[in-house]
């Protein structure tokens, strides 16, 4: 795996001879981010080598260089699941190169279903830490120069970065939540019996992605934060069918808010 890595990352600093500071990783309808970036240079997944392709509706599927905020960035718009048929190295490859590109700071959104009663549509939730239910991406041989075999998950989520989001939030009256987030492979959404137990084992939201990635930037030393988009809710009495459209609606009604969440914290990075 590391000759692909290496081989994706010679390709990329062959093309376009630049290091980013930041990466992003924009989850479902959130990719209008891209929008904010004074972009250099852009790449599309399928011309990387060892890249996969976005299957899944709100994903473009390129890989964004410029400056935000003034900080050199690279954002993945469109990201990788597992319940596409990727396997876990594939899902967070993208990672591991931008870790060899230069990157020094991860920043993850994602789409996600709320559990905890207090939350509402349309609420954006600051990740305290997760619950892995998805196979975890570092099983099988460990790649010495890339991270240790066990490496230590005590503070997944940067505490620092965690505590410059909730003052950008208070600052610019955007109202915000902390909490858990549950992993699980999808891509059915969740039956009341599952979104009660998700609850039940301490989570406030669930999701089908971001865990993986952080789990191999923190394997990486890479310092993350990440914000979900609470699009739907999972808790009794509140359940309603819900599809990927409407998912999407609703993350871009939210996406303005978290842009500027997003482009603050990497001014004060």
């Amino acid at each position: 795996m590391l000759q692909t890595i290496k081989e994706a990352v010679k390709f990329i600093q062959k093309k376009i001879n630049y290091q980013p500071e930041i990466g992003i990783i924009l989850g479902t309808g959130l990719g209008k981010l891209v929008s904010e970036i004074e972009i250099e240079h852009s790449i599309n997944y399928k011309d990387i080598p060892h890249f996969s392709v976005s299957t899944v509706e709100g994903h473009s599927g390129r890989l964004i260089f410029g400056r935000l905020s003034g900080k050199k960035v690279v954002a993945m718009q469109g990201r990788f699941h597992f319940y596409e048929g990727y396997c876990m190295q594939k899902v967070t490859f993208p990672v591991r190169v931008m870790k060899l590109l230069g990157i020094n700071n991860l920043i993850l959104s994602n789409a996600s279903g709320g559990v905890n009663p207090k939350f509402k549509v349309g609420d954006l939730m600051i990740l305290s830490d997760h619950i892995n239910l998805i196979d975890n991406p570092l099983i099988g041989s460990n790649i010495d120069e890339l991270g240790p075999r066990f490496p230590d998950m005590s503070e997944p989520y940067c505490k620092k970065l965690i505590l410059k989001l909730e003052k950008i939030a208070e600052k610019n009256d955007i109202p915000i939540q902390k909490g858990v987030y549950v992993a699980l492979t999808g891509p059915t959404l969740e039956t009341p019996a599952e979104y009660k137990h998700m609850r039940i084992i301490g989570g406030d939201t669930v999701g089908m992605s971001t865990v993986p990635e952080v789990i191999i930037a923190r394997h990486m030393s890479i310092p993350c934060c990440a914000i979900s988009v609470i699009t739907d809710l999972g808790v009794p009495g509140k359940i309603q069918k819900v599809s990927h459209s409407e998912i999407q609606k609703i993350a871009e009604v939210a996406e303005p808010k978290l842009t500027l969440l997003i482009k603050e914290l990497i001014l004060s990075i």
